[in-house]
């Protein structure tokens, strides 16, 4: 069922807006919404039809004149942004795409943005792309067209003051789709009998996606700006972590194995993100597979 410009308006209207979030058909989107559905209005990725999340109104992000009337109209005090598109393949294939997504849509948001509205943008690790342990001051190398347009909008919301931006990692947690994200990734593919290839020299900070959630938006809520890291306790393999959820699910541990450099596209080797900053806000998570 689409939803038409005045239904959405109408949603929007019902509820009570403190923070309004951008990208809840993400994995991490979804999780916001659903935990803390009092408090936020989510908006989905124009065209996701996933049964979970097609109630909630789409977003119009390359029309200015849809983003100035659903400001004006629910004046939020915080905008927590999620939206992305994170296939690095697709990404690859089609750059001008990609920057027009990631980049573009970022900067006509901040232009029509309110000056009250506080800009909480979710980034991610893909920043990054040599193995190493990458904090705050660490520089940026990204290997991959995506990367590079996640460092673009980063520049973007930094530049407008009292912004915060907030690197992650890789969450588990179940999808609206039941498909994406690793953990329903892998639950799909083996209850339909396709193939599943990890990639062994690839380490993360991988911690449950309702605890990610939880901290964003604790941070989005406070008075941090600027850059922070979200970080977990150790970086694990998706080795480990394919064995750890396939027993989790109960199924059997059958995959293929491949190094990075096999991959027709770029791809992560140990990237773990740590943090400069100190207080419980800035704690590490406990890793999925110690948790």
């Amino acid at each position: 069922m689409l939803i038409t410009s005045t239904k959405q308006e109408k949603m929007c209207d019902r509820i009570p807006v403190s923070t309004l979030l951008f990208g809840a058909s993400s994995i991490l989107g979804f999780h916001l919404a659903t935990l803390f559905p009092k408090t936020i209005a989510p908006f989905i990725s124009p065209g996701n039809t996933s049964r979970a999340v097609r109630h909630w109104p789409s977003l119009q992000l390359s029309d200015s004149q849809w983003l100035e009337k659903l400001f004006h109209r629910t004046q939020p005090n915080i905008l927590v942004y999620c939206h992305a598109v994170c296939d690095v393949p697709k990404c690859e294939a089609y750059p001008d795409w990609a920057y027009e997504v990631n980049v573009q849509q970022v900067e006509r948001v901040i232009a029509a943005l309110p000056g009250h509205t506080r800009l909480v943008y979710v980034s991610s690790d893909h920043v990054f792309g040599g193995d190493g342990v990458y904090s705050e001051e660490s520089s940026l190398c990204p290997i991959s067209v995506y990367g590079w347009t996640r460092v673009e909008a980063e520049r973007l919301v930094l530049r407008r003051a009292g912004s915060l931006v907030i690197r992650t990692s890789l969450g588990i947690g179940p999808s609206p789709n039941g498909r994406t994200g690793h953990l329903d990734w892998l639950r799909y593919r083996i209850l339909h009998n396709l193939p599943i290839t990890i990639i062994e020299d690839e380490y993360r900070s991988v911690v449950w996606m309702w605890e990610l959630a939880t901290r964003v938006l604790t941070l989005a809520r406070s008075e941090e700006a600027g850059l922070r890291h979200i970080s977990a306790t150790r970086a694990v393999s998706r080795v480990d972590l394919a064995n750890y959820l396939l027993n989790l699910l109960g199924k059997p541990a059958t995959f293929k194995i491949e190094c990075r450099h096999q991959q027709r596209t770029p791809h992560l080797g140990r990237v773990e993100l740590d943090s400069v900053y100190e207080g419980e806000l800035f704690r590490p998570l406990t890793s999925v597979l110690d948790g």
